[in-house]
């Protein structure tokens, strides 16, 4: 307050005002936190989205694994059926040398 200026409540440092107060400009403190919090909520989106791809993903993967499965069943029975038909042609031959054949009549 300046020496030469009589004091009135109109006038005093403290005394409430009826205006109604001008938004402060935000402060950097509050810039930086704004600013990480849609930095936050960015990652938390991508975050999600990669989620999401992973996930179909999985399913896709888990999908062709219980196929693959299936085939190997099958190729694995086939196995099993064409070893007990050898070995009923070939009685005297164990198991050992019946496989020993089979890999000989491929080449």
């Amino acid at each position: 307050m300046c020496n030469n200026m009589a004091w009135t409540p109109s006038y005093h440092p403290i005394s409430v005002s009826s205006k109604p107060r001008h938004r402060s400009k935000p402060t950097k403190l509050q810039i930086h936190r704004l600013s990480r919090k849609r930095c936050e909520e960015e990652v938390r989106k991508d975050m999600e989205l990669m989620n999401l791809k992973l996930y179909l993903e999985n399913r896709s993967i888990i999908e062709e694994n219980n196929k693959l499965r299936k085939k190997a069943s099958v190729l694995h029975q086939e196995n099993l059926a064409l070893m007990s038909e050898l070995q009923s042609k070939f009685p005297h031959l164990d198991r050992f040398a019946t496989t020993l054949l089979l890999l000989l009549q491929k080449n």
